[in-house]
């Protein structure tokens, strides 16, 4: 946005004069002037100004006093104050109420100018750090997490209320389920939203660099310390810590997580003080903590400090009313930054999609997606543009068994209740297709709703 019109403020006539031709001839700016301060306030009442030129030192209405108006009317308006050199004390106490600049008189108008720059190209980096802000809340927002299958409703539920909470959190989910997304949505949804959300994989570097990032260090505290760092604790300060694959933490380090989570303060390696944090933790994992912790690899006293309000995620072929909503989704985006007229997905495209297992659950059907928008030549996706798994129509049981290694039983199981479902339920025919006694199927039945009970 181009900086066009400034009113300058002076009740000094020559010097009013000076600068509205300088900055005019200079500048290429549309200037106005005003005489004193309440001349300015009306002149703002009807005409829109980029910034404001404004001596300090004037009878009845000061600079000081214009100031205060100007910031409670309009904030984001630059204000560069104008000062004789006895009253820099006092042009500096303006810059700690909201002025933006201020330069000493006589007035150098090369100076002048290149102050109003600065202060300019500063104003619309503000402005473009608020709209970044703006777009990145509207995108995290929990209701912008695409699902409308029953099971993302419930997710959707779970994050609303415990987002304005400062209580502990615990996603669960494979890999790929959007477990990052959610614990975003949380932050973004709670009183936290302006300070830090910083994510960490625990399980992405060096288990012996763990605590460093973690909790910080202290110059000289190990070999390769070379200076005194923050840990990521005290980054997030204000804000929310979120510790993924928190299940593959070496046990050392469980023991200073619960510490910080009981006493709210760290204490970095080789040092012997102890920092106050005020910080919300999101923890996720895939895989079952609680298990791990009757198993002996995960503390008890930390699983019970985590497990304050956990959120289980579902995986993508428990909820495959979704896949159409989230197919479609990221084919507007990826079209969109290929640019090209992709109208939609062919019905046996789709049909794949819903068939296959999805082991890699959202983010596996995203890259598939964004695949098949670089392959696709015609208005739509067909299932030639899809990857090799899906495109050759791999049989059921492979799919549904090998990718994600169930047990015989468990293939078993779901490929009869598949046969049930594609015959509405009608046990004489899926016997007979199945070539096992009817009996059998009343029996598989009963034995299903048994284990679902629990």
């Amino acid at each position: 946005m181009e900086l066009k019109k400034i009113l300058v403020v002076d009740d000094e006539a020559p010097l009013r004069e000076i600068l509205q031709r300088g900055l005019t001839q200079m500048g290429g700016y549309c200037v106005e002037v005003a005489q004193n301060g309440q001349e300015a306030i009306d002149k703002m009442e009807r005409e829109i100004f980029d910034l404001i030129l404004t001596d300090l030192m004037m009878p009845e209405m000061d600079g000081m006093e214009l100031l205060k108006i100007i910031k409670g009317t309009r904030p984001d308006l630059p204000v560069i104050m104008m000062t004789a050199y006895g009253s820099i004390d006092t042009a500096v106490e303006a810059m700690k109420i909201g002025a933006n600049d201020y330069i000493t008189k006589p007035v150098d108008l090369r100076d002048l100018m290149l102050r109003i720059s600065k202060v300019h190209q500063e104003n619309l980096l503000l402005q473009e750090n608020r709209l970044l802000r703006q777009e990145v809340r509207k995108k995290f927002q929990f209701s912008n997490i695409i699902g409308k299958s029953r099971k993302m409703q419930d997710v959707f539920t779970l994050i609303e209320k415990v987002a304005p909470s400062n209580s502990t959190v615990i996603i669960y989910g494979g890999s790929g389920t959007g477990k990052e997304l959610v614990a975003k949505a949380i932050h973004y949804h709670s009183p936290r939203a302006e300070h830090p959300f910083i994510p960490f994989n625990c399980s992405a570097i060096p288990e012996t660099l763990v605590e460093s990032e973690l909790f910080g260090h202290m110059k000289g505290a190990f070999t390769g310390a070379v200076q005194t760092k923050k840990g990521l604790f005290e980054e997030a300060n204000g804000g929310t810590l979120f510790l993924d694959e928190i299940a593959t933490l070496l046990p050392s380090v469980q023991v200073k997580l619960l510490r910080v989570l009981q006493e709210k303060e760290v204490m970095k390696i080789g040092s012997t003080e102890r920092t106050k944090i005020d910080v919300r933790m999101i923890a996720a994992t895939n895989e079952d903590l609680e298990a791990n912790m009757k198993k002996g690899k995960f503390r008890e006293d930390l699983f019970y400090r985590l497990h304050v309000f956990p959120i289980f995620l579902p995986d993508l072929k428990d909820r495959k009313e979704d896949i159409p909503l989230l197919a479609y989704h990221f084919l507007d985006l990826y079209a969109k930054e290929a640019r090209k007229e992709i109208k939609g997905i062919s019905k046996e495209a789709m049909d794949l999609l819903l068939d296959y297992a999805w082991p890699g659950n959202v983010r596996e059907l995203e890259n598939a997606i964004e695949r098949a928008v670089i392959m696709a030549e015609g208005e739509l996706l067909v299932p030639q543009d899809l990857p090799k798994d899906l495109a050759e129509g791999t049989s059921f049981l492979i799919r549904r068994g090998v990718k994600e290694r169930k047990s015989l039983d468990e293939i078993k199981a779901e490929y009869i209740l598949q046969i049930l479902k594609e015959t509405n339920g009608n046990k004489k025919i899926a016997a007979d297709i199945l070539k096992v006694n009817p009996r059998t199927l009343y029996r598989f039945e009963k034995k299903e709703r048994f284990k679902e009970s629990f």
